[in-house]
């Protein structure tokens, strides 16, 4: 039984956020929940009162129930009030098609090789000629031109038209932007061109964050001034301020696979090494001093906060420094009485802040991993213990010199196992997380970890002791002469070439773990969330077993990883026997995918293969989703098993599963024969009438524009095609065309359409 005494505020926080997570799943259709949390509270209250007044306990268990039930209910309305789209004014409540509208960046902005993006958070829009104030995030894209400013924090624009809602995944498993986008309370996009916005003004709506991201700026620039390479600019920029827009796809890509890319984010990570160097610091030199709990703890904060202001004050840091300075709080205030009650109270404090927090990545990580490391890496260090194994190895008549060996060989090898038992814990906790928003798993993370983690923590201290130094010498040039001011730039410089080479040794290393461990990678694995709920469940109960030594909790352990394993195998059977038609969205391509079960011929019908990022994003999260097993691509139709014919220049008919699918990509005047098909695939702008289609194709003929098009052609020849009484299907704005058979093998008219 868990005893909850020790644990009171991680069951209040657990019960908020059953809260938060029951409006994430299920709440959006409530009603306005303020009424009931007062009446919840008010009740809670007396009953309170009244049971504090009673010469006897009262009826203490039901109060605590009718407090977890306000905490829940608190979730609810948190989050109910914190969703903007139920408010009057916001953008998605307004009618009327937007002529103007003005807005404030309110973010930071993302260089990418085309585009700016960033968000934009509108105060008023003009509709029908008047002016009237509105609400919501806008995520723009600006494009890279000559002469193009990077938006910047704060910047009032002026915008031409009104922005589109954002839309849904267009292709099977794609990742889900638009729910990405509403957990920030940004519900539409927009493509911005230079010509269509102005800015009017500058007024940040926090002017501290504004300082913060242009003192980043200038640190940055540092940086790009001592540190000569330009990949390993990008990664000490990373690594030390979390600025990273010029590192390579290859390098994200490297980490990624090697379970390494939390060392490119600062967040819990630095934040921690900065905690730990104050703290041995101060301890080490000013431990005795009279009022050293109090003041120390002030240093930590300033220490903290000054690195998170530095840093631009993003929203990982800010949460790190926010569950940092929980801790430094708890022991100055020695009421620390155990490690979990205090995240539960940094958690809760951040969800009351912005409920939604709960469902960003970076939350869940952060939290679990300090929560498993805390409970767990204590425990897994407690198996082996190098140091007294190191003494028993000391004899009498040894040497000082070997004597000194033994011990520093148990000392180095006790920190290596702290180190693998740190990072096992930690593993532990975000282990379902990782295989549920990442697909993937990397076995050689201990490899890369043990080394890479050390390296890049120091390299964290030279980097900050470039930017003082260059800070020292930049105050003295206030002062001296220039000579003497070119004389003091080594000092800069020196650290700066230990800075790169830290940063190159770590980096070498990390891509020497991806191509000495090709195979340590375990990629393509799709969990649901029930399944990924399941993992959690299962780790509890093994742990649970664990704890308590009761064989019930074993059985209970057992019957999930049954219930897991048999989700699996349903999910696999179903597969099996499915088979799916796909016409994918991928911008300016045409690209046809054929599945059968976990095999799958992916054609493009235009002369050039796929890209790698067009693989990577379109097509990959499918074949994840199905968990294929062999899925080939196929650059035409001659190179595809596919049968096909080509009555005219401009159009290939070709047969599959029973289906017919004609490829129309210019004129079909030619044409003789009627040949009735059940999909019509419109590429190029192909500029057909509709009594040439059902003449060649017959009028049951569902007609699908490809991603060729554009966006005008769609829209001109839509209408047109509507009117003569053909279904018609983009999948620019409505995503991939998907048509099952009902039979295995069977006439045009066994057929199930799914968009």
């Amino acid at each position: 039984m868990i005893q909850w005494a020790p644990y009171a505020f991680v069951r209040l926080f657990l019960a908020l956020a059953a809260g938060v997570l029951t409006y994430l799943y299920v709440g959006s259709g409530l009603p306005d929940l303020r009424g009931v949390l007062a009446g919840s509270s008010l009740v809670f209250i007396f009953l309170h009162i009244w049971s504090r007044r009673q010469p006897t306990p009262g009826p203490t268990d039901a109060t605590g129930l009718l407090a977890m039930l306000c905490l829940y209910i608190a979730g609810l309305t948190l989050t109910q009030q914190a969703t903007e789209t139920r408010r009057p004014e916001h953008l998605s409540q307004l009618a009327g098609s937007i002529e103007l509208y003005r807005a404030v960046v309110d973010d930071y902005t993302v260089t990418r090789p085309a585009t700016y993006a960033t968000t934009v958070r509108v105060s008023a829009v003009r509709i029908a000629g008047r002016w009237q104030p509105a609400l919501g995030g806008i995520r723009v894209s600006v494009p890279r031109d000559s002469g193009v400013a990077a938006p910047r924090y704060g910047d009032i624009w002026l915008v031409r038209g009104g922005p589109a809602l954002a839309k849904a995944p267009l292709n099977p498993g794609e990742f889900d932007y638009r729910r990405y986008l509403s957990y920030h309370q940004i519900y539409h996009q927009q493509f911005v061109h230079a010509d269509q916005y102005r800015a009017i003004g500058f007024r940040p709506p926090v002017y501290l964050k504004a300082i913060s991201m242009r003192a980043a700026r200038v640190l940055d620039g540092v940086f790009r001034q001592y540190v000569g390479s330009k990949r390993e600019y990008a990664l000490a920029s990373a690594l030390v301020l979390g600025i990273k827009d010029e590192v390579d796809q290859d390098t994200k890509q490297a980490y990624a696979n090697t379970g390494t890319t939390h060392i490119m984010a600062v967040s819990g990570l630095q934040v921690g090494l900065m905690f730990t160097l104050v703290t041995w610091l101060l301890s080490r030199f000013f431990g005795g001093t009279p009022g050293f709990r109090y003041w120390s703890a002030a240093v930590g904060l300033l220490v903290i906060w000054s690195y998170a202001f530095l840093t631009g004050l993003s929203a990982s840091v800010l949460r790190a420094a926010v569950m940092f300075s929980f801790i430094i709080v708890a022991r100055a205030t020695g009421r620390q009485s155990n490690m979990y009650n205090t995240l539960a109270v940094a958690a809760f404090c951040l969800l009351c802040y912005d409920p939604y927090l709960l469902a960003d990545v970076g939350f869940q990580l952060s939290f679990l991993a300090v929560l498993s490391i805390v409970y767990l890496q204590p425990q897994i260090a407690g198996w082996l213990d190098f140091k007294d194994k190191a003494a028993a190895r000391i004899r009498p008549w040894q040497s000082k010199q070997v004597q000194w060996l033994w011990k520093a060989a148990g000392r180095a090898t006790d920190w290596v196992w702290q180190a693998t038992a740190l990072s096992l814990a930690a593993q532990v906790a975000t282990f379902p997380l990782g295989l549920f928003y990442f697909h993937q798993f990397p076995l050689s993370f201990l490899a890369s970890n043990l080394v890479a983690v050390p390296i890049s923590s120091l390299a964290v201290f030279v980097g900050l002791g470039l930017l003082v130094a260059k800070g020292v010498v930049a105050l003295l040039g206030l002062f001296m002469p220039v000579s003497v001011l070119n004389g003091l730039e080594w000092l800069p410089r020196v650290i700066a070439w230990v800075f790169e080479h830290m940063i190159w040794m770590f980096n070498e290393y990390i891509f020497l773990i991806g191509r000495a461990m090709p195979g340590a990678l375990i990629t393509g694995i799709h969990v649901t969330p029930p399944q990924a709920w399941l993992i959690f469940a299962i780790i509890l109960a093994l742990l649970t077993f664990k704890a308590l030594k009761r064989l019930p909790w074993l059985g209970v352990a057992c019957a999930l990883m049954a219930l897991f394993a048999g989700s699996r195998v349903w999910a696999a059977r179903a597969l099996t026997t499915d088979e799916e038609l796909i016409i994918y969205s991928i911008p300016r391509r045409s690209v046809c995918g054929f599945w059968q079960g976990a095999v799958a011929h992916i054609v493009t019908a235009d002369s050039l293969p796929l890209s790698e990022t067009e693989r990577t994003y379109r097509i990959v999260p499918g074949t994840i989703l199905r968990e294929a097993r062999q899925v080939t691509y196929h650059v035409g139709w001659q190179q595809a098993p596919i049968p096909t014919a080509q009555p005219t220049p401009h159009v290939a008919v070709a047969v599959w599963r029973g289906i017919r699918l004609a490829f129309v990509s210019g004129k079909v005047d030619g044409a003789r024969a009627a040949s009735p098909v059940d999909v019509v695939v419109l590429r190029r702008n192909a500029w057909v009438k509709p009594h040439e289609l059902e003449q060649l194709f017959g009028k049951k003929a569902r007609v699908i524009f490809d991603s060729s098009c554009k966006s005008w052609y769609v829209l001109r020849q839509d209408s047109v095609l509507q009117k003569a009484g053909f279904q018609t299907h983009d999948v620019t704005s409505r995503g991939a065309f998907v048509m099952r058979p009902r039979l295995l093998v069977g006439p045009a008219e066994a057929l199930v359409e799914t968009e």
